[in-house]
Parts: structure tokens; sequence; C-alpha cells
């Protein structure tokens, strides 16, 4: 019976930019975990190739998720003519990195928009089905940099620490109508998005001497929270991020 709690058979997840990395590992846990997939991004050959390493049956639903009329559009046609959404992972994001004094003022609104605005537009378009079945999952996926910060990423590091107090508010807003809102805060993972600093070796030190366990993370270990807040195993967790960071936020 325990482990039926963590059983996602019969339900459906859409992943926010799911082509590659962590969204990408996400989909395949969820789906592993008894999830029908629905994949999203903007370049529908990636999405398209994604698809077909998950197999048949999975779905693609290409749109820009910085786009509120067009999130709207796609969630509300996928819904009408598939069915529900059950899980959400707002999982499409971007990084930037230059000098605080020095940062482009476009970049700064394009994170903003990447990173912020796009777990608002998906969030809002999911949830209002949701809400009208009175269940629901949505996970947006955090970051160390909702707790910490370092040079050169600040604007980051804001939009990060938003999508912690979003969540807090989507939850706020509603769990009275049975809807579960949380975060999921990676610490630094090999992923496309940290290519640079991988190929650093003297981050790469630092990172490992930083962290408690000693290393980067595996995309593949942050499968086991997701499928957590995915599944009925959460039921009364709402509002909380939790961090999958090998120890780096409880450590100096």
């Amino acid at each position: 019976m325990s482990l039926s709690l963590f059983d996602l058979t019969g339900r459906r997840a859409l992943i926010t930019g799911s082509s590659q990395g962590i969204g990408f590992a996400l989909a395949k846990g969820l789906q592993a975990a008894g999830a029908d997939i629905v994949l999203n991004g903007r370049d529908t050959d990636k999405l398209a190739a994604a698809a077909a390493q998950l197999g048949e049956g999975t779905h693609q639903l290409p749109f820009d998720a910085t786009d509120h009329a067009g999130v709207r559009a796609a969630v509300d046609g996928f819904e009408a003519e598939h069915g529900a959404i059950d899980i959400l992972v707002n999982n499409a994001g971007m990084q930037h990195r230059t000098a605080l004094e020095d940062f482009p003022a476009d970049a700064f609104e394009k994170l903003m928009q990447t990173n912020i605005a796009s777990v608002f537009h998906v969030g809002q378009a999911c949830a209002r089905h949701m809400i009208r079945r009175s269940k629901g999952k949505i996970i947006n996926i955090a970051s160390v940099q909702t707790a910490l910060a370092r040079p050169g990423i600040a604007p980051y590091t804001m939009t990060k620490g938003a999508v912690a107090n979003l969540t807090k508010g989507m939850a706020t807003d509603w769990a009275q109508y049975g809807l579960q809102c949380n975060g999921l805060a990676p610490g630094y993972f090999d992923t496309p998005l940290n290519a640079a600093l991988v190929a650093d070796p003297e981050f790469t030190t630092w990172l490992e001497k930083r962290t408690p366990a000693g290393r980067w993370g595996k995309v593949e270990e942050l499968v086991g929270t997701c499928i957590f807040l995915a599944s009925d195993a959460s039921s009364f967790v709402n509002g909380t991020t939790v961090f999958v960071d090998g120890g780096i936020t409880a450590s100096l």
C-alpha cells in the first residue's frame, strides 16, 4: 500500500522546457512511475527527438511559455482534445552570467519573462482546469539560488527567489480547491545550462569543496523528489520548496 502512494498510472504530466536537461530527466522519471507525458518546448525538432526517446504515446505540445495568450490556447486546446493535465512541472528557465553593474537590461527582462512569468502563465492556464476537477499537482523548479547568491548571476537569483514565493502564493490561493503547489530546488547539476561551469576545472574544484556531498548532482537524482511531489504521497504538502542540493544550503 505504501508504494502505491507513489504510483502515477493514469495521470498525465506536462513538463515545460523538457526537450533536454532536467526537464527531460523529470519527464523520463515521471513516465517510469506510470504517468503519460506531455513534452513542451519551442524547438519542434528537439521536441520530436525527445519524444522519440520516450516512445509511443508521448505528446508534444510546442508553445512559448512566456506568451500568455499562446500558453492559454495551447493548454485549453490540449485539454479539449486529449483530456486532463493532472501534473504540471514548470521547468522552463534560462541563465545569463554578467557582473550586476554591467548586466544588460534586455537580458534582465528576458530572465524575468522566462524564469518567473512563464511559471505564472502556465500555472494559471493549467490551474483553471485543475480547480474545476478539484485536484492537481503543480511543481515549480526553483534553484539553490532560491536561497543563496553567487557573483555574476544576481538577476537569476532574484527570479528563483520569486519562484519560491509564487509557489507559496499558488498554494495559498489554490489549496482550498484541492491543488498541491510546491517547489523543487536543484543544487549544482551537470546539465546543458551548466555546461560552461562543468567544463571549468577551477569551478568544479570549488564546488566539490563547497558541497558536503563533494560532487556535481546527477539529473536522475531529482526524479524521486519530483515523483513524491507529483503523487498522493504529498497530499498534505503545500507551498514548500524542497532542496535537492547535496547539502550545500545546509552548510557554510
